[in-house]
């Protein structure tokens, strides 16, 4: 089967692989459909960052078909389309036994720590896997996980009715807070040093693109990781409010506790999702004419590394793009 892969840093491979063998007990296979490529599987070609085996079939924003299940598995059938979810738990520490499974001892992901979804097919654990919403397309299923992403940041957040927002980075999962923020009725402002990827936003979600220096709110989203930019945020939101951290950077963030004491502001860590990926799932089909919106190109496997070149040079518009794997 067609297979894209990574072997090491920067070194990314479109190859013709074995079939995955049948599924164990509690597992199951699919059939790709579609599968997104995320700003993490960037980073890690790029730097390496989480290659804790090699070579591994990439992706971990993917949907497909139900092929074959393990004796143990109930919830799902062959001819199912699943929504997948990107975590890859232990299921017994302390954290997944209180029901926080994003922040497990030894959390993974798929495409990393076991085969990914830019493949033809792929073998994982069946509990990595719901069914998917009836009437649903592909392409919009592959979105699942980042919008749960955003969902979960959004849930930590826990805005008060009608609050404003600032969401700072206006990549996926910026631009999707930003949306589910504004369907909630909040009053979105959008900050991008990239003009025409806030502009896309603002117009997708009817945010109003704003500045750093000027900001006129309490609660904030930061999906940059950058340091001065959170830095820019802690400094200018009005007090009694919050900031969520949902971007993964680089560098120390030079910040005295005081100014969060006196300005009784929250700091929130959000680190992927926790049981939000059924409720993105639901919200799906409604948000379909916003998530094309956002699509910026649809492309086979084989065209998978020239795909990440692009956006590596900033040379993609849009905020995603979905590969078409069936």
């Amino acid at each position: 089967m067609k297979a894209v892969r990574l072997h090491g840093v920067q070194d990314l491979r479109v190859e013709e692989i074995a079939a995955p063998a049948p599924p164990g007990p509690a597992e199951v296979t699919l059939r790709g459909t579609a599968a997104g490529i995320c700003g993490s599987d960037l980073h890690n070609f790029r730097t390496g960052a989480w290659i804790s085996r090699a070579p591994s079939v990439a992706g971990h924003e993917f949907t497909g078909v139900v092929t074959a299940v393990g004796a143990d598995v109930r919830h799902v059938a062959p001819g199912d389309r699943v929504l997948v979810d990107s975590r890859h738990v232990c299921g017994v520490c302390a954290a997944c036994r209180a029901g926080l499974s994003q922040v497990c001892e030894r959390l993974g992901f798929l495409g990393e720590v076991i085969d990914g979804g830019f493949a033809e097919a792929v073998s994982l654990p069946a509990r990595n896997v719901l069914p998917a919403p009836e009437g649903v397309a592909d392409r919009h299923l592959a979105m699942a996980e980042p919008l749960a992403v955003a969902l979960h940041a959004l849930n930590r957040l826990a805005l008060p009715e009608g609050a404003p927002l600032v969401v700072t980075g206006c990549g996926p999962i910026g631009g999707l807070a930003a949306l589910l923020a504004a369907r909630r009725g909040h009053l979105v402002t959008v900050i991008d040093r990239n003009a025409a990827r806030a502009a896309l936003v603002a117009q997708v979600t009817g945010a109003r693109i704003g500045d750093l220096g000027r900001i006129s709110a309490r609660h904030a989203l930061d999906a940059t990781g950058a340091p001065a930019v959170i830095a820019g945020l802690v400094a200018g939101l009005a007090p009694g409010g919050g900031l969520a951290l949902v971007g993964i950077g680089h560098g120390q963030l030079d910040l005295d506790p005081v100014t969060l004491v006196e300005k009784e502001m929250a700091l929130i860590g959000c680190h992927a999702f926790g049981q939000e990926l059924a409720e993105a799932g639901a919200l799906l089909a409604g948000l379909a004419p916003a998530l094309d919106a956002l699509i910026a190109e649809r492309i086979p496997l084989d065209a998978v590394p020239e795909a990440y070149g692009r956006h590596l040079a900033g040379a993609v518009t849009g905020l995603k793009t979905i590969i078409e794997v069936a």
